[in-house]
């Protein structure tokens, strides 16, 4: 059966029809005087044949469902001029201990960074929160994770200072502030990485 109109359904089928909201806005735009005179019906026999069915398309496209995700939210020191987002884990700390982020600012200053260069962002704020979340916020290309607490849950298969690089974003998972501040190696081992991001 081919139906030019779809107000012509409701003279045809008995059942109710449910139409897609694009379907709609043609339906109400059309009027009792636009639909087709009704076609009189052959009666059946035994052994007819169905007509064929023709398939018309929608004169209008089914609307898209767009699928909105929250945009994240999240805290942290600096202001990312750089694209540089820096994890640190610190539970009794907005994001980084004063005594540390002074260590970290002598290294920026070395890397010729100041601190609106780089996001420092404490996970221990966030703890469910997955790399891939930060990358979309951040945008980052260069990361430093400070210590193993700081690692994001979906990268812990980072090695210690072995930095990877990987779709233009650089990541070095290394020590804590907390590991190096007394011991000299782990300074000069951090140092020497951290020059390469």
């Amino acid at each position: 059966m081919k139906v030019e109109n779809p107000a012509a359904f409701r003279f045809l089928l008995e059942d109710e029809l449910y139409l897609l909201n694009a379907d709609k806005l043609l339906y109400d735009k059309i009027t009792e005087s636009e639909l087709p005179a009704a076609v009189p019906l052959s009666p059946v026999t035994e052994n007819a044949k169905p007509a064929p069915v023709t398939i018309v398309p929608s004169l209008t496209p089914e609307p898209q469902v767009v699928i909105k995700t929250p945009v994240d939210e999240f805290k942290y020191l600096g202001k990312n001029l750089k694209n540089f987002l820096v994890l640190t884990w610190y539970k009794n700390a907005g994001f980084i201990m004063a005594e540390h982020l002074t260590a970290l600012e002598n290294i920026l200053k070395r890397k010729e960074l100041n601190p609106d260069d780089v996001a420092i962002f404490n996970l221990a704020n966030y703890s469910e929160t997955k790399f891939s979340q930060l990358k979309t916020f951040f945008k980052p290309t260069k990361v430093l994770v400070l210590g193993g607490d700081a690692l994001p849950q979906d990268i812990k298969v980072l090695k210690p200072n072995k930095p990877v690089t990987s779709n233009g974003i650089t990541v070095l998972y290394s020590y804590s502030f907390d590991e190096m501040m007394d011991n000299v190696d782990y300074k000069k081992t951090f140092w020497e990485l951290v020059k390469t991001l």
